[in-house]
């Protein structure tokens, strides 16, 4: 059965895996999954991230999630925003703060995707995927 919301499924599979306290996650593979990825890993959510077959039809990603020195999780949440039935966009002076800069809000702007900072500091608004913290 196809995925209609895939940024969905990626947070859900993300948080449930959290949950249990799971090693890593894995999932069917996008170009925009690995840019969320991406953004993850530079911002300190999970450790690493690797695909396989990118451009096949059986393109997956495992993404290698993080926890503290005594293991609590290193991701307390996430948080879809703009979904296909309801799209969020804001400009650059309106990117929502996530619990008061705690978090993280990520955009999908013109530039791509980047962190609620990025695109306030460049300047750019765009369509807010989700938050995190």
């Amino acid at each position: 059965m196809p995925v209609t919301d895939p940024i969905a499924d990626m947070f859900a599979r993300i948080r449930n895996a959290t949950r249990v306290r799971a090693p890593y996650v894995e999932m069917p593979a996008s170009q925009l999954k690995v840019n969320l990825a991406e953004v993850l890993r530079n911002e300190g959510f999970i450790s690493s991230f690797e695909t396989k077959g990118l451009g096949s039809p059986e393109q997956r990603m495992r993404i290698v999630l993080k926890y503290g020195p005594r293991g609590e999780q290193v991701i307390q949440g996430l948080k879809r925003v703009s979904k296909p039935g309801l799209r969020v966009h804001r400009p650059a002076k309106r990117v929502p703060r996530v619990l008061g800069g705690l978090g993280v809000a990520i955009v999908s702007t013109s530039s791509g995707l980047m962190t609620d900072r990025q695109a306030r500091k460049s300047n750019v608004g765009g369509e807010v995927v989700g938050f995190i913290w």
